[in-house]
């Protein structure tokens, strides 16, 4: 279903409201601060001090993944989290992320989690599934609108299944010149329903088992640039980090008992209906050069469409094991897979599922 004008504009007011709530936050966070006198960090706040097994920290384990920190092979393991296991086929989900939509279903099963600024300064998901790790429930959702800025994302994954619900108009045509596949309501309606007891466009889900079986074709996971093995040396003891978009936020709170980082979004705990609390023992504040949509798209009249970059380079940051590794992120054109290096260095992931924030520079 394509998005209407009044959702739109709905979205875009609640989007006003949440930023001026962040600014309000923000000076009081500024006045507590001075007379505190915390010690500022750049670019984050640092504290010093599902569908996957999630293995515990273990800052001096060896590389388990199929491509090492080195970039080597390594087994049989999955090329999106380190874990052990064959390589399954790939489905990419658009989530929404607008408060309504909240808490969301089988997201706490996805092997990587893009969050990505839309309309209003909103935040939504791109969330990538390999089939040998979908919900146990059978329902990933609540699905919305596909964005520009997925494309780019997608073509590191090869030709795979991209499930999303609408998008405007004028993109319809380039979603169906893309080396994907589209399974939208419009291929596959059979594979969507709608929950009576959330109101819509909120409430739209997705079967995953049934798509991919109508689009069996989708590509195999495969090495998209990620590298997993022991954290280096040189980590700043990091317990709390937040990345920021206009009309949200993302605060990763260390938690050492799970081996991982717990995740509130706009100043609430995360979690989901099928999974519990939200967390990922990587996340990776990818910084990119924000900008508007490279077709002159409109969400809203007047207002271009917001863009995040993946082809380029720029600073990351990436959070594991309790500490910040501040580096940085490559990918020369759209056929290359994302690199990311500290110190020179590739940057090994901690084994499990990854979270990256795309985050304005």
């Amino acid at each position: 279903m394509r998005p209407t004008r009044s959702e739109t504009r709905r979205e875009a007011r609640l989007a006003t409201r949440l930023r001026a709530r962040t600014h309000v936050r923000a000076r009081t966070r500024t006045c507590v601060a001075a007379l505190a006198c915390c010690t500022a960090a750049l670019c984050l706040t640092a504290s010093c001090g599902n569908g996957h097994k999630k293995p515990a920290a273990s800052p001096t384990s060896p590389a388990t993944s199929s491509t090492s920190a080195s970039g080597t092979a390594s087994g049989n393991v999955s090329p999106l989290t380190g874990l052990p296991g064959p390589a399954g086929k790939i489905l990419a989900v658009k989530i929404d992320n607008i408060v309504y939509a909240r808490p969301q279903t089988g997201l706490a099963s996805a092997d990587v989690v893009y969050a990505i600024e839309v309309e209003g300064g909103l935040s939504r998901f791109l969330a990538v599934y390999d089939s040998n790790h979908l919900p146990s429930g059978g329902k990933i959702g609540p699905v919305r609108s596909a964005r520009e800025s997925d494309l780019p994302i997608l073509e590191q994954y090869g030709k795979v299944d991209f499930a999303y619900s609408g998008a405007l108009s004028v993109f319809l045509p380039v979603l169906a010149a893309a080396d994907i596949y589209n399974t939208s309501p419009d291929q596959d309606g059979a594979a969507f329903s709608r929950d009576d007891s959330r109101n819509a466009p909120y409430n739209e889900y997705l079967d995953p088992t049934k798509v991919l079986s109508d689009f069996p074709n989708t590509a195999a996971a495969k090495d998209i640039g990620f590298r997993f093995g022991p954290a280096p040396a040189g980590g700043v003891p990091t317990t709390t980090a937040t990345a920021r978009m206009p009309s949200a936020s993302f605060t990763f709170t260390w938690d050492a008992g799970k081996g991982e980082y717990l995740i509130a979004m706009d100043g609430r705990d995360a979690s989901t209906t099928d999974g519990g609390p939200l967390g990922a023992p990587t996340i990776v504040l990818q910084k990119v050069a924000e900008t508007t949509s490279p077709r002159g798209f409109h969400d809203v009249p007047d207002q271009l469409s917001p863009y995040a970059p993946t082809v380029g380079n720029g600073q990351a940051v990436v959070l594991r094991d309790g500490n910040s590794y501040t580096g940085t992120w490559s990918r020369p054109n759209d056929a290359a897979t994302t690199s990311f290096t500290f110190n020179g260095q590739p940057m090994p992931f901690h084994p499990g599922p990854v979270w990256i924030v795309l985050t304005p520079q």
